[in-house]
């Protein structure tokens, strides 16, 4: 089974949820997809490999001793990574989405193409006292899209294990890269205007894409939930779980502690959340 865990915005409690779920589990695989600025890494401490591995995309080099200057290739990039400078194709690779369409449409054959590390993925294996296999994502600095790297970092799901991946604050292509094909989504929010539109937008691309969801509320506190709660009620949307506004949540988390390690109580909590999940999605097969 395949869990994204999502918000609309940064800094809501994505990785909070994230880590605590999976360290409450056995057999699972944690992948961090917020690859602009993973932290996941903070909290479940792996022991990185010294390799990894790279990801690459194909660009496109303009021998501009055969390039004629037709300017069809030019003419053919909807991105504009190709453009004409005097006698000259200028290539910016960081906006070339390797198509391969200018390749194809020279006439002199004067473009080919080469590799470009648009990032890399990092891997540890056995990490904390349950095992959890532990993949991060990391996009290089100056590069534009951050999709092709999660598209890497999910050619590596283990179908043998429960995976929870880490997206991207949003709603755009990153994350829904990172969310497409998923099992189930939990969106996490907060009890806010800004959390509340935040949510409403998620809650649109989920069900654009179709995939079954539930909500979070993080830092809850008793009277200022209500927000949220009138949302989910009206669209018919189960709120699994209420991270409470605690000092000792945020302590930990500033020390960079999951709070199930300090807590049975929350560790049974996080597993009663997935036993939540997996009747969510076994009453939606069943219904289809």
């Amino acid at each position: 089974m395949n869990i994204t865990v999502l918000s609309g915005k940064g800094g809501t409690g994505k990785t909070t949820v994230s880590t605590n779920l999976a360290l409450s589990l056995e057999n699972v695989q944690l992948m961090d997809a917020d690859v602009e600025e993973p932290d996941s890494y903070i909290f479940i401490e792996p022991d990185f490999k010294d390799d990894y591995i790279s990801v690459n995309r194909k660009i496109p080099v303009v021998d501009q001793e055969t390039c004629t200057g037709c300017r069809k290739c030019v003419d053919f990039c909807e991105y504009n990574a190709l453009a004409m400078m005097l006698d000259e194709v200028m290539v910016f690779p960081e906006i070339c989405h390797s198509c391969g369409g200018c390749e194809i449409v020279c006439p002199e054959n004067a473009i080919t193409e080469k590799d470009r590390e648009l990032g890399k993925l990092k891997y540890a294996n056995n990490v904390g006292e349950n095992k959890i296999e532990f993949w991060q994502g990391e996009m290089n600095i100056g590069e534009e899209s951050s999709t092709p790297v999660i598209e890497a970092l999910k050619e590596h799901i283990n179908d043998k294990k429960t995976t929870i991946i880490d997206a991207p604050p949003g709603t755009t292509c990153p994350t829904i890269e990172a969310t497409v094909d998923s099992d189930f989504a939990l969106l996490v929010t907060e009890p806010t205007p800004f959390g509340l539109n935040d949510l409403e937008m998620s809650v649109e691309v989920m069900r654009e894409i179709d995939i079954p969801f539930g909500v979070i509320i993080n830092r809850s506190e008793k009277g200022e939930d209500g927000l949220i709660e009138e949302f989910c009620e009206k669209e018919n949307i189960d709120i699994m779980m209420k991270i409470p506004f605690e000092r000792k949540i945020a302590e930990l988390y500033s020390d960079g502690i999951p709070f199930v390690r300090n807590s049975k109580e929350w560790k049974e909590k996080f597993k009663e959340l997935f036993l939540a999940i997996e009747g969510e999605i076994d009453e939606k097969n069943n219904s289809n």
